[in-house]
């Protein structure tokens, strides 16, 4: 069973400009979490899918990289466009699907998602956090009986994915479609591995974070 990782990456992001560059905790954003999928013991190769070489400028040795059409880099690209190009370049059994801008994520917590996939019980896995509280969609309860309210510990919780990663069997993607099977493992991940940066203030916080980390790690 060969299990492959992957990472799409452009370096010219619009809403928070040269993002994947950006230093974070002594390092580029884009080379935390790929260092965290080369420590997964499961996955067989780590890759960036870039337009530009020059992201192995920012990543840790022993990263693949493969180069990706220009046009991948448009705002307009979605997700799918991205994992259906590369699963046409890279054969895989499994496919770990990546956003470096989750930077907090763990080895620890992809492996156990991987292995549940490995194991056959699920077909996919996504990270997430859950949330138990009292959730609207479309104005309407979403978990709840407006009717009978429940305690709060009696709630049943929501989840949210975090975009941190997605991991699916080839035959997900390629006869269905989907980056989530029918019967995903929800890897639950705290506020801290959670952590998504799409702007600056994002980034903010994350940096705060890594700051606060350091002081821990010194006292």
């Amino acid at each position: 069973m060969k299990i492959v990782a992957f990472e799409p990456i452009k370096l010219n992001s619009q809403r928070l400009p040269g993002k994947n560059k950006l230093p974070l905790a002594g390092r580029p954003l884009c080379y935390h979490l790929t260092n965290a999928l080369l420590q997964v013991p499961e996955i067989d190769e780590v890759y960036v899918f870039c337009s530009s070489e020059e992201v192995m400028d920012y990543v840790p040795e022993g990263t693949k990289f493969l180069k990706r059409d220009s046009y991948y880099d448009g705002d307009s690209v979605k997700s799918f466009e991205l994992i259906g190009k590369f699963i046409d370049s890279v054969d895989a059994d499994i496919y770990v699907f990546a956003n470096t801008t989750s930077p907090f994520l763990k080895a620890d917590s992809i492996s156990n998602a991987l292995r549940h996939v490995i194991d056959g019980e699920y077909d996919s896995a996504v990270t997430v956090r859950e949330f138990k509280t009292f959730a609207l969609y479309q104005g309407k309860p979403l978990n709840y009986d407006i009717n009978d309210i429940p305690k709060t510990q009696d709630i049943e919780p929501v989840y949210v994915e975090t975009s941190g990663a997605y991991i699916f069997k080839k035959e997900i993607f390629t006869e269905h479609r989907r980056r989530l099977g029918f019967h995903p493992y929800l890897q639950i991940v705290d506020e801290i591995e959670g952590v998504d940066i799409d702007t600056k203030e994002d980034f903010d916080y994350a940096e705060t974070l890594a700051r606060l980390a350091d002081r821990e790690a010194l006292s």
